[in-house]
């Protein structure tokens, strides 16, 4: 399909490309050709307010009719082909494998939220009245949900299709019955246009208001701005960096009337390793963190970016096997020159600071390319350089080391909000397992037992999300059934009339 570099306003494709920016290939390190508009100000404005339009119908449609519609988008980027895969691989440096896997979960998403709407898990609760009741009969009341209205959407940069045009926000958002409004982000403008080309394509098929999707490109920060200030806008899903997510925020804060920003901003994603669990496998968890910090280049929230450790007698045998496999490690291609920069410029600073040691770095390559960092330092240090416990996006990991346990366990007070962290242990350890487990679980959105961070299963029990900074709204998720419920709001129905009910909420 061609790609035209404007933005699809409300069915539309508008905006002028000569004065906008130029996508960059990660893989060759060199602009791409095709140029994308930057959105007006007008065309910003056109495509809320058609998502408010559109909402009037959209947010009426039986949850079947939601769900042919999401499985249709599914089908139409099942039908972009190759041509989305290598889009999306040429602009941010990921292999065809990871892509191929990312479209599949992108259109898993979507047949969730379906079949869930078909089977009505977000039906309700229906409470029948009892006249009888002393002292007072109790009224009949219903409790349903609604869609809070238009939801705009900020693409990530590190998932072109999971977390991006029709990822796991777009996903839930149109599942609860919301028009979106998605600002693609400029790392994989390209992918995001194929993307909402299945879109609108869905949205013909299924014959729906051409305003309940509208993509919108560019460089421009007002944008987003204008996007999250205007006053049809009723939530906003972001996932990206801690700075440019508080500066939103503060710009939601500012508004008359305040709405929802769920934002996931940053993690370090701490690793515990208990002492009997080192004795016995000190090689093998040393090459599973390194091969759990090496997916997608470190470019992953979850990535474990802190590892906590005894300093024992098994501690040398753990941190020499670290340093053999950072050691044989290929430098990689990052998500866009500013991530790289960015990068370079951290482990740079890292291995300026007083009692932090540079134990590793991996293979070297060409310029643009990054190469995996492993340093550690004491707790002592950890609490002397706050820098460390800020999200370093890409293939660092820090080892803190610890003189015993009851310094691990101070370690965890230390922390700032996660969204995973992982207990690593053998029977031996489960006593103080479960004095780990009990506060870090205030700390993190999910904890895990012998097993790395890295991946997240998209099902009912899942949270993604955790306290500031991982989320800006801890008792939410971004994935998962639950995600939905960002996006819809509660309404009880009081001695209703059937033909006043939701098809839901009546007998």
């Amino acid at each position: 399909m061609a790609i035209t570099g404007k933005n699809l306003i409300a069915g539309q494709w508008t905006g002028e490309t000569q004065e906008g920016f130029v996508a960059f290939n990660a893989v060759l390190n060199q602009p791409m050709t095709d140029k994308f508009a930057d959105a007006s100000e007008q065309e910003v404005e056109t495509a809320i307010t058609q998502a408010h339009q559109a909402f009037i119908t959209y947010s009426q449609l039986t949850a079947n009719e939601r769900a042919n519609f999401l499985d249709t988008i599914g089908e139409q980027i099942i039908a972009l082909g190759d041509e989305l895969i290598a889009t999306a691989s040429a602009e941010t440096g990921l292999p065809v494998a990871r892509i191929t896997g990312e479209r599949g979960r992108t259109v898993g998403q979507l047949g969730l939220f379906a079949n869930l709407l078909r089977s009505g898990e977000y039906q309700g609760i229906i409470e029948h009245a009892n006249p009888t009741r002393e002292p007072l009969p109790k009224p009949d009341t219903r409790l349903g949900y609604l869609p809070v209205g238009v939801v705009a959407v900020f693409g990530a940069s590190n998932f072109p299709l999971a977390f991006s045009t029709a990822g796991g926000d777009t996903a839930s958002a149109l599942a609860a019955g919301c028009p979106v409004v998605m600002k693609a982000h400029t790392a994989h403008p390209a992918t995001a246009e194929l993307v909402a080309q299945a879109i609108l394509k869905a949205i013909e098929l299924c014959d729906l208001d051409n305003g309940v999707f509208s993509l919108i490109q560019g460089e421009n920060y007002a944008i987003s701005s204008q996007i999250v200030t205007h006053p049809l806008v009723k939530a906003v899903g972001f996932t990206g960096s801690e700075r440019v997510g508080m500066i939103l925020q503060q710009q939601i804060n500012q508004r008359a009337e305040p709405i929802p920003f769920y934002g996931e901003l940053g993690s370090v994603n701490p690793q515990f390793v208990m002492a009997n669990k080192l004795a016995a496998d000190a090689s093998e968890i040393a090459q599973g963190l390194v091969a759990s910090l090496m997916m997608g280049q470190g470019q992953f929230c979850t990535s474990p970016g802190i590892w906590v450790v005894v300093d024992d007698e098994n501690y040398a045998t753990f941190e020499q096997s670290a340093i053999e496999a950072i050691q044989t490690q290929p430098a990689g291609v990052m998500l866009t020159p500013g991530i790289r920069e960015c990068y370079q410029s951290t482990v740079s600073h890292w291995q300026n600071l007083t009692g932090v040691k540079m134990l590793a770095v991996g293979q070297q390559g060409d310029a643009h390319l990054c190469t995996a960092a492993l340093f550690s330092t004491d707790i002592a240090n950890f609490i002397e350089n706050p820098a460390l416990q800020e999200e370093v996006f890409g293939s660092c990991a820090l080892i803190v080391k610890c003189t015993d346990f009851a310094q691990m366990q101070q370690f965890v007070t230390l922390l700032r909000g996660n969204l995973t962290a992982s207990i690593h242990a053998v029977d031996a350890d489960i006593e103080q397992a479960r004095a780990i487990a009990q506060p870090l679980a205030h700390k993190v959105g999910r904890l895990i037992y012998n097993q790395m961070p890295t991946g997240v299963e998209v099902c009912a029990s899942m949270n993604h999300g955790g306290p500031f900074p991982a989320s800006t709204n801890v008792r939410s998720t971004s994935v998962g059934s639950e995600a939905i419920k960002r996006f819809q709001r509660p309404i009880c129905y009081q001695n209703m009339p059937k033909a006043l009910l939701p098809s839901l909420l009546q007998d």
